[in-house]
């Protein structure tokens, strides 16, 4: 039986040997892909802080804080979260993480989210970050890959769906923005 609480070391190595890596956005800029680490900690705050608030409104972190960043770098040290940056000139332009779960009942699963700033919107590079969380989460031995969101973000519903995500539950004022109203929250699913 394969031990899905924790990817091993074979694992690890597996996912860093992929990185760096160039993809192409749709309109024949190139990123660079790279595993989040710590050196990026100022780059990904510049980064978040250069977002739109609508983007930052649903987030579970508030990562314009540098607090939140150091919190985001410890899940990558402790293993519960794997993030692939994109660069570009040398600017982080969107980040796709994945949360593992470590409960005995949920670890076949991960949790994706992508965030993507206004240099990738438009250029396919949401599917390239999935494309890239759905490697990780393979190599991890995971089975389910989960996305929530909103139902005020129909963006991101729009390229879940069309990522292969199917609704699988609503959970009536289960989110609440920074200005405390209250959301319903959609969870998706995929099949890996």
């Amino acid at each position: 039986m394969v031990d899905l609480t924790a990817a091993t070391t074979d694992q690890l190595e597996q996912v860093h040997a992929r990185y760096p890596r160039q993809a192409t956005l749709r309109d024949g800029q190139s990123v660079e892909l790279r595993l989040m680490a710590e050196s990026d900690r100022e780059a990904v705050l510049a980064f978040a802080r250069g977002l739109p608030n609508d983007d930052l409104l649903f987030l579970q972190a508030n990562i314009t804080e540098p607090a939140a960043i150091d919190s985001w770098l410890e899940a990558i040290r402790t293993r519960t979260t794997t993030t692939v940056l994109a660069f570009n000139n040398g600017e982080v332009i969107g980040d796709g993480s994945m949360h593992h779960h470590r409960a005995q009942w949920t670890r076949h699963i991960g949790e994706i989210r992508l965030l993507i700033g206004a240099g990738g919107r438009g250029q396919g590079l949401g599917r390239i970050l999935a494309d890239e969380i759905y490697s990780i989460a393979n190599t991890f031995g995971l089975r389910m890959l989960t996305a929530q969101m909103t139902f005020d973000q129909q963006a991101a519903i729009s390229i879940f769906r069309r990522l292969g995500f199917q609704r699988e539950a609503v959970l009536t004022d289960y989110v609440m923005d920074a200005a405390g109203n209250s959301r319903d929250l959609l969870v998706a699913t995929r099949r890996l």
